[in-house]
C-alpha cells in the first residue's frame, strides 16, 4: 500500500471561532492522537484531505502528515480515524488522525464487497440480504487489505455466508464474530392475505342469502 503525503499546519489558536475561520479558508481543523492521547492540533486543506481518503485504500490510507509550524516541519505517519461531515454541505468539517508505527499492528475496518448475483434470486425469485458491510480486523498498517470480496453467485434460497466462511487474508486477524451473517438468500415474505372474519361475525353474503330465504318462506306462508 503506497503512502500518501499530506501537508498540515500546526494550529496556534483553538476554539469554535478559530475552527470557523479555518473552514472559511477551505481548511479542515483536526487533531493528531497517539496512544489514545491528544497530540497535535492541526489543520489540513479540504481538497487535499479528500484526495488522500478517496484512493482505493479509502480511510485506511497510510498518510505521511507533514506538519509545519511556520519555521520547522515535523512528519508523522498517520491514518484517518474519524471525520465529521456537515449534513447540509457534505463537506468534512473535522478530522481525527491516529499516529501509527509501521511495525505495530492496528485495528481497522475494511469494506466487504459483494460479487455476482445469487442464483436464488435470478432463478428462484428469492430475496438477497447483506448483513455485514465492513469487517473489523487487526494487522500491520502495511498489510491492510483494501477490501474483502465475497462471491454470492452460487447461493440458493436458504443459503447463508458467515464471517467464518470468508476467504482468509494473509497477515490478518479477523475480530468479527465468526457466526455473524455476511449474506443470505431467503424466501420473499408472503403477501398479506385477506383477513378471515372473526368468530361470531357473519359474512355479508350469508346475511343476504339468509334474508332472501326468509322472505321466500314468508311468501310461501302467505300463499298457504
Amino acid at each position: 500500500m503506497a503512502n500518501i503525503n499530506l501537508e498540515a499546519v500546526l494550529r496556534r489558536e483553538t476554539g469554535k471561532g478559530a475552527a470557523k475561520l479555518a473552514r472559511r479558508e477551505h481548511m479542515v481543523p483536526g487533531v493528531v492522537y497517539k496512544g489514545g492521547e491528544t497530540g497535535l492540533i492541526v489543520q489540513v486543506g479540504q481538497k487535499e484531505l479528500l484526495k488522500a481518503i478517496h484512493t482505493e485504500a479509502g480511510m485506511n490510507a497510510i498518510i505521511n502528515l507533514k506538519i509545519s509550524n511556520g519555521e520547522t516541519e515535523d512528519e508523522r505517519t498517520v491514518i484517518v480515524k474519524e471525520t465529521q461531515i456537515d449534513p447540509l454541505t457534505d463537506k468534512v468539517i473535522h478530522v481525527d488522525f491516529h499516529e501509527i508505527s509501521l511495525s505495530e499492528k492496528i485495528t481497522v475496518n475494511i469494506p466487504i464487497v459483494i460479487k455476482g448475483e445469487a442464483l436464488g434470486v435470478t432463478e428462484d425469485s428469492g430475496v438477497f440480504t447483506q448483513g455485514l458491510w465492513e469487517m473489523e480486523i487487526e494487522c500491520l498498517p502495511t498489510e491492510i487489505p483494501e477490501k474483502v470480496e465475497v462471491n454470492v453467485e452460487s447461493l440458493r434460497i436458504g443459503d447463508v455466508i458467515h464471517v467464518k466462511d470468508l476467504p482468509s487474508l494473509p497477515g490478518v486477524t479477523v475480530l468479527e464474530d465468526e457466526d455473524h451473517v455476511v449474506a443470505s438468500v431467503h424466501v420473499p415474505e408472503a403477501e398479506e392475505t385477506e383477513e378471515a372474519p372473526e368468530e361470531g361475525e357473519v359474512e355479508p353474503e350469508l346475511i343476504k342469502k339468509g334474508k332472501e330465504e326468509s322472505e321466500e318462506e314468508e311468501e310461501d306462508a302467505e300463499k298457504e
